[in-house]
């Protein structure tokens, strides 16, 4: 009978006095990082692309970390478009924001943003709600006594708090937004001299390395890559290139069936790609498919993407004066989704998708 005994006394002298190295696994928590939200399929950071009906379209978001090509339309109208609501969307959130062009100074791409939304009338409405509501009599209050002293929730978030905005493009962003966040500009004909940018042999060289290296020093000196971590709350860098791989960059695949510089652009891209998966920072792209002279380029393009979006615009075409498409502008075509922690992607049910333009909003049905 003292055997039990002995036995009971020592286990419990383990509980109390030995610790063990048992520990109780928990699920890794995201980090709370402003103007972004987790995947509900798979769990992956998102951030908004600027137009929620694309965000919609992509499973939620753009995840972080990813890249993002759209294939311009003809003659760049709506891509370009949806270059500035990607970078609108990120200074409305807070982000860090990196602009790179070969066609015109980033700084004018920044200063061109259109202007976000204001939720003005909504906070007055509540505003207007809250005083008609405390003075209805003791009877209205009655079953939360408890709760008035509580400090109050804002009834409508802050605008950087938000995952997606809908912004005006009948008005440009106000400097005094602009300069709430830190930008990074790339201007292609600064960067490199017309000695540098032609070949003896008159052939375009292009190897997009200066360009590279600037996303590197921005990844790097912003702590994106945890090389050098960040002070304070964690934070998202865009990266926005506007036409890449047309012939203003120096790349010769727009122009030459048999272009001089073929693995130009995937070296780079396949670069970028392993740049992004490590850092917390996500890209988007504009690129000319239309005219790249070799399609087995546009193939490689589109494999070393993790989404790639084609658009096709109705100026200048027959579909323009067709009566189907009388209420849209144009086409939009979903070429990949990617596929992140999962073996299938998350692929919209909905195959004919078209965009439009109002006044003020884009659009896509």
């Amino acid at each position: 009978m003292a055997a039990p005994g002995v036995g009971g006394m020592t286990g419990r002298n383990v509980q109390s006095g030995a610790e063990t190295s048992f520990r109780r696994k928990a699920r890794g928590k995201l980090p709370g990082i402003r103007g972004t939200r987790p995947s509900v399929h798979n769990g992956q950071l998102l951030v908004s692309t600027g137009v929620p009906s694309l965000d919609h379209i992509l499973g939620g978001g753009l995840a972080v970390g990813t890249l993002l090509v759209i294939e311009e339309d003809t003659y760049s109208t709506y891509s370009n478009l949806l270059l500035k609501y990607f970078v609108a969307e990120g200074v409305v959130s807070g982000h860090e924001v990196f602009v790179a062009s070969a066609s015109g100074d980033p700084q004018t791409i920044l200063k061109d943003l259109p202007a976000p939304l204001t939720d003005e009338l909504p906070k007055k409405s509540v505003q207007k709600l809250e005083p008609e509501t405390l003075g209805k009599g003791e009877d209205s209050m009655k079953i939360a006594w408890r709760y008035q002293n509580l400090p109050k929730v804002e009834s409508m978030p802050l605008s950087s708090s938000r995952f997606g905005h809908y912004y005006d493009i009948s008005k440009t962003m106000s400097l005094d937004m602009l300069q709430l966040v830190k930008t990074h500009s790339f201007y292609y004909p600064q960067m490199i001299s017309l000695e540098e940018a032609y070949s003896s042999s008159s052939k375009m060289t292009c190897d997009y390395s200066q360009l590279l290296h600037s996303i590197q020093r921005a990844v790097h000196q912003g702590g994106f890559d945890g090389s050098n971590p960040q002070k304070g709350e964690k934070n998202i860098l865009r990266i926005g290139i506007q036409s890449l791989g047309s012939v203003l960059w120096g790349d010769d695949i727009c122009s030459d069936e048999r272009p001089h510089n073929v693995h130009s652009l995937t070296r780079f891209l396949y670069a970028l790609r392993g740049l992004l998966r490590s850092s917390l920072s996500v890209c988007f792209i504009t690129v000319p498919a239309h005219l790249i002279q070799n399609k087995a380029i546009t193939v490689r393009v589109r494999n070393l993407s993790d989404t790639v979006v084609g658009l096709e615009s109705f100026i200048g075409s027959e579909r323009e004066s067709n009566p189907l498409y009388k209420d849209y502008h144009g086409l939009l075509y979903v070429h990949k989704i990617p596929r992140l922690n999962s073996l299938i992607c998350d692929e919209t049910d909905t195959k004919d998708l078209a965009f439009k333009l109002k006044r003020k909003l884009f659009s896509i049905e």
